[in-house]
C-alpha cells in the first residue's frame, strides 16, 4: 500500500465519520488551504498554479453555499450567504486581476469565518454537556480578531 493510498483511505473514512459540523469545518479547511496555494501561486508567477488552487477554493465556497439550510435560521443563513458571495466574488477578482490583496483579504476573511465556526461549534458541544450553565462559561460565538488583524476592521464592503 503506497503512502498516497494510506492518505486517501484516512481522509475517506475521517469524511464518513464526521459531523455535518466537522464537515463544514473541514470545507472551510480546505477552502484557506486551496486558497492560500493560489495566492502562493500568484506571488511566484505561477498562474496553472494559481487557477487550480483557486478554483477548488471557489468550488468549496459554492459547496458551502449550498449546503445551508435557510429553513432553520433564515435570517442567518442570507447573511452568511452574503459573506460567502462576496468572499467568492473576491476570490474571482484576484484570480482575473492577479491580485495578491485580493487573494490575502478572501483568505482572511474564510479564515475569520473558520474561527468563528470553531467557537460556535465549541458552544454547542459545552450546551450539549451541560446544559445553560456550561453555555454559559463557554467561549463567545463571535470571534476576537487575532492580533495580526486587531487594527483592521472586518468588513463585507471591502
Amino acid at each position: 500500500m503506497t503512502a498516497e493510498t494510506t492518505v486517501n483511505a484516512y481522509l475517506r473514512t475521517r469524511v464518513l465519520t464526521a459531523s455535518p459540523e466537522q464537515l463544514r469545518l473541514m470545507l472551510l479547511e480546505g477552502a484557506i488551504r486551496f486558497l492560500r496555494q493560489g495566492r502562493d501561486g500568484l506571488a511566484r508567477k505561477d498562474f496553472e498554479a494559481s487557477f487550480d488552487g483557486m478554483s477548488k477554493a471557489r468550488n468549496i465556497v459554492i459547496e458551502l453555499m449550498n449546503s445551508m439550510r435557510p429553513e432553520v435560521a433564515p435570517e442567518l443563513c442570507a447573511k452568511v450567504h452574503g459573506l460567502y458571495v462576496y468572499i467568492y466574488q473576491t476570490m474571482v477578482e484576484a484570480g482575473m486581476e492577479k491580485s495578491i490583496a485580493k487573494a490575502d483579504k478572501a483568505i482572511e476573511l474564510l479564515e475569520f469565518e473558520r474561527e468563528t465556526w470553531v467557537l460556535t461549534m465549541e458552544k454547542v458541544a459545552a450546551e450539549r454537556r451541560g446544559g445553560a450553565a456550561a453555555a454559559a462559561t463557554a467561549a463567545p460565538v463571535i470571534a476576537e480578531p487575532s492580533p495580526s488583524r486587531a487594527h483592521q476592521p472586518l468588513s463585507v464592503q471591502g
